[in-house]
């Protein structure tokens, strides 16, 4: 990176990091489909690096519709096979279904609480029970928003999958205490009306 700004260690390991550093990681999210990407892309990059998802994410909105949540829970078996040709994305079946399978537990879940975000942002850590940002990878939110999602049939929802979730989606802030961001992301948490 050519600036001089702190950022986070991570956010200058790759040239299309610094923009979704600064940009996107951890501002606060309340909209369902943003949301729902966001956990379909985690499912996708559970056992890969980040960087390949963020890399292929144009790709994947392509190929589920921008994510909307009520199409992708009408795929079928046509669908998947379209999928599984589509060299653009990560072809791993069983993340596929697992997309499909939680398509339809959303639809279930926004009949139920009226959106998935209003549902989510119940599991916001209490930022002063969390440890110094950078320190962990799940916290007792995390691995219980993890079982619950699971009871409800949920797939490839992990607790550690479900921590990177709620630190992209602004659930919490884990910017770095050097780094730049951290304030504005306080910022946008404090201004920011919970669902």
């Amino acid at each position: 990176m050519t600036d001089s700004k702190k950022r986070c260690a991570w956010a200058d390991s790759a040239p299309d990091f610094p923009h979704y550093h600064d940009h996107e990681w951890g501002f606060p999210v309340a909209d369902d489909q943003r949301l729902f990407e966001k956990l379909c892309l985690e499912t996708f990059q559970s056992g890969l690096s980040w960087r390949t998802i963020l890399a292929k994410r144009e790709n994947f909105r392509l190929a589920f519709h921008q994510f909307d949540i009520n199409k992708v829970a009408q795929f079928d078996e046509h669908d998947i096979e379209e999928l599984l040709n589509n060299a653009g994305i990560i072809r791993n079946i069983r993340k596929i279904y697992a997309v499909i399978n939680n398509a339809k537990r959303a639809q279930e879940m926004i009949a139920k609480e009226g959106s998935l975000a209003a549902f989510l942002w119940r599991y916001e850590p209490d930022e002063n029970t969390l440890p110094p940002p950078e320190t962990q990878t799940t916290c007792k939110e995390s691995v219980q928003l993890s079982k619950d999602l699971k009871k409800l049939g949920w797939s490839f929802v992990g607790p550690t999958t479900l921590y990177a979730f709620m630190q992209s989606m602004g659930l919490i802030n884990d910017h770095a205490e050097h780094c730049f961001m951290r304030e504005e992301i306080d910022k946008a948490r404090k201004a920011f009306e919970r669902p």
